[in-house]
């Protein structure tokens, strides 16, 4: 078996975990953009931690950082946070599982937006795969409680947001990509520390200005539930690294296919630990997302 499939499933299992303590801090005592400052916040010591102790141990030396890597960490890391807020956002419009269901659109849009900016070609088996992909997002974007024709349902809230969030992680996916690979020919492992290490402190400071400029009562907030909020950056910490580890090893879009394995693991959770009804439509959306995503794989 190939390193990066055990890196992604574990990937899958530290971002499913970190989510389900986002969703519980979001709906307890923080705002969105709060549980998504926790998780930065309580992952920057760890972080630093870790590239500090691999210098320490290896004799490795940071390579230069080129303005492309810089360029790529930033668009990268941004993408990141307003993604993370979307999904945290959207927690509080759905239940978990559905939540993750629309993040995962990620794999499609990402397709989308390689044709469109980098002129990558669409086979028919991919087009396919995208048309699938819509008609899920189609019975997953309707509230369960709402009424009139399925359209109408597409501009609500938690759609834009969904959908919102699949774009950004595509955008954060390849800049977190393009930044490991301009590190050079080195260690797989150490290029996505470096990596995390320096995406993680942006984050931080980026978004620790923003919330003291607007809203300083939640700094508090994320203090204030530091129990949770320490448990958020380990698991953050651990499924960040094996996402950029998983990343320097193979091709973006196989690892974030395979990593379509979390819709199972949040399924669990939302019935498990949330104790949530999951309806017959939206078991049908998301196997039918599930579908699509395996049907763009085999066509890539």
């Amino acid at each position: 078996m190939s390193l990066w499939v055990p890196v992604t499933i574990a990937a899958a299992s530290f971002q499913t975990v970190r989510f389900m303590l986002q969703k519980s801090l979001s709906t307890v005592k923080l705002t969105a953009a709060g549980a998504t400052f926790a998780r930065f916040a309580y992952s920057l010591p760890l972080a630093v931690l870790a590239l500090t102790i691999a210098l320490l141990v290896t004799g490795y030396s940071l390579p230069s950082l080129t303005a492309w890597f810089w360029l790529y960490a930033m668009v990268g890391g941004t993408a990141q946070i307003l993604a993370t807020i979307c999904v945290v956002a959207l927690f509080k419009q759905r239940n978990f599982a559905v939540g993750i269901t629309f993040k995962k659109t990620e794999v499609i849009q990402t397709a989308i937006v390689g044709f469109l900016v980098l002129g990558d070609q669409i086979s028919n088996g991919a087009l396919l795969a995208i048309i699938l992909g819509l008609a899920a997002v189609l019975l997953l974007s309707k509230s369960p409680e709402g009424g009139g024709a399925w359209w109408k349902h597409l501009s609500n809230r938690a759609s834009r947001l969904g959908l919102g969030s699949g774009v950004l992680f595509a955008f954060s996916s390849v800049g977190y990509r393009g930044a490991s690979l301009e590190l050079g020919d080195i260690d797989a492992w150490f290029r996505a520390l470096i990596t995390l290490a320096f995406v993680v402190t942006f984050q931080f400071i980026s978004m620790g200005l923003w919330l003291l400029w607007r809203d300083r009562a939640e700094l508090v907030a994320v203090w204030q539930t530091r129990s949770t909020g320490v448990f958020v950056g380990l698991t953050s910490l651990c499924g960040s690294f094996c996402w950029f580890f998983a990343f320097t090893l193979q091709n973006a879009a196989y690892v974030k296919a395979l990593g379509q394995v979390e819709l199972i693991f949040s399924l669990l959770a939302s019935i498990l630990f949330f104790h949530e009804t999951i309806t017959r439509r939206e078991i049908a959306g998301m196997t039918l997302l599930g579908v699509s995503i395996l049907a763009l794989v085999l066509a890539i």
